[in-house]
């Protein structure tokens, strides 16, 4: 048991780590579409893990959620952002959703592609490093978006619901995110992840169907 997981943090170390600083890099790089260079000045906008690496987020918090709840959980150092530096014709709310969703959407895309080549060194290239290395990075690229789509400051989720609600509901969420840290734990550890992720299992399904669908009909 402990050999099996051992062998999924040796593999997924790299795909693990790489799906999490782009998911940063996406940000900033939103951001700086936006207008807002905070990102790309303060080093960020880089695949370098060092720049956007955090020891919580990024190595206990990931170790202990897989050798607790059996998921890899985790995040990278947050990019900059300063949405007073956006463009004037594009409203601070409406940027920060933007910069928000950028993040996720990366993943789901690196996800994607994940499947492919996952799929592809099943079928061509039958080795157990390289299809458990595209299938960490499939699942671990699927979970990541969804988790931060949750509503809980300080993941995406949470802003870009701000930008839909009215802003009397602002200090709400600032409040809310004194906390976040705890409740997102708490969620990692008690099960309730799974549950949160369940639409997350569809889009592990369908990404796995369309290669196969391409390369065998």
């Amino acid at each position: 048991m402990i050999k099996s997981k051992i062998f999924y943090i040796a593999i997924g170390i790299i795909p693990l780590l790489f799906s999490m600083v782009v998911h940063e890099v996406a940000h900033g790089w939103a951001a700086l579409k936006l207008g807002d260079p905070t990102a790309k000045d303060a080093g960020r906008l880089t695949l370098n893990p060092i720049a956007h690496l955090d020891f919580m987020m990024s190595l206990v918090v990931p170790l202990l959620s897989y050798f607790l709840a059996g998921v890899f959980f985790g995040g990278a150092k947050p990019v900059p952002v300063d949405p007073r530096r956006f463009y004037q014709h594009i409203p601070m709310r409406r940027g920060m959703m933007i910069v928000a969703a950028a993040g996720p959407l990366s993943n789901l895309i690196l996800a994607f592609v994940s499947a492919f080549l996952y799929v592809a060194a099943y079928r061509f290239f039958p080795n157990e490093i390289a299809t458990t290395f595209f299938e960490i990075s499939l699942m671990f690229n699927i979970m990541l978006c969804f988790f931060n789509l949750i509503p809980i400051p300080p993941l995406d989720g949470s802003r870009i619901l701000m930008g839909f609600m009215p802003r009397e509901y602002d200090r709400f969420f600032i409040t809310l995110e004194r906390y976040g840290f705890l409740i997102i734990m708490g969620l990692v550890v008690t099960g309730a992840f799974s549950i949160i992720l369940i639409p997350a299992r569809f889009i592990l399904k369908l990404f796995l169907y369309l290669p196969n669908l391409i390369f065998f009909g």
